[in-house]
């Protein structure tokens, strides 16, 4: 999992970037200002850091500069759409810049760029004894082996791998693997949850949890 700053002070669209990104691959955490976003890169790490130039307490050129002394790669994302803004802000050291407003996909697009460009994703996560899931790829092996999964039960997995040992609610699971609010109707989640037991010899491990969802037990 990548984990994304973003530091930009109108809520709104701070949300609707979290939305967009958060689920199996991308863990996102919110500043509003730059001076609570430069307390954050220094209390904890990140993988990329979604900046708006205008912010309060510090601007955008300012936290910039704390990112370059991290080594944390950063992407504009600002009102300032000038060529003028867009040229200093890459001579800076920004690795992006995106003008707003802005289409998600495309945000996405420039998101995975980057952290791929930065070394930031390809790594091998090791789920004891015999399962690996090599994000890059988006395989998974089990006991040296490939098993064939599908891209929703592969988010499955990613998810309660990122989750070990935590019960997640069958509305959260929904909402974070398909994108869409949970109508009531558990029967999708349940039947992907039956198939990754099997496929992966989970069926000690991952657990019902009653009245609330499921659990994977490392």
């Amino acid at each position: 999992m990548n984990k994304i700053l973003i530091a930009e002070d109108e809520a709104a669209i701070a949300n609707l970037i979290k939305t967009a990104l958060d689920g199996p691959d991308y863990q996102c955490a919110w500043a509003a200002d730059g001076i609570t976003a430069s307390d954050m890169l220094e209390r904890d790490s990140y993988d990329l850091v979604l900046l708006d130039i205008m912010l309060p307490g510090a601007d955008g050129y300012e936290v910039l500069e704390y990112c370059q002394a991290l080594e944390v790669p950063v992407i504009f994302l600002t009102a300032k759409g000038t060529v003028e803004d867009r040229v200093r802000g890459l001579r800076l050291g920004a690795e992006d810049y995106i003008t707003k407003p802005f289409e998600l996909m495309e945000l996405l697009a420039r998101v995975e760029t980057v952290l791929r460009r930065c070394g930031k994703t390809g790594r091998v996560l090791s789920l004891p004894p015999d399962i690996e899931i090599d994000t890059a790829a988006r395989t998974v092996r089990r006991n040296g082996g490939p098993v064939a999964l599908t891209a929703k039960e592969y988010d499955l997995l990613l998810l309660f791998f990122q989750n070990k040992n935590v019960a997640l609610y069958r509305d959260s699971i929904y909402r974070k693997v398909w994108g869409e609010d949970f109508m009531g109707e558990s029967r999708t989640v349940d039947l992907h949850i039956q198939r990754l037991r099997k496929k992966l010899g989970l069926e000690n491990r991952l657990v019902a949890v009653y009245k609330i969802g499921y659990r994977l037990e490392v």
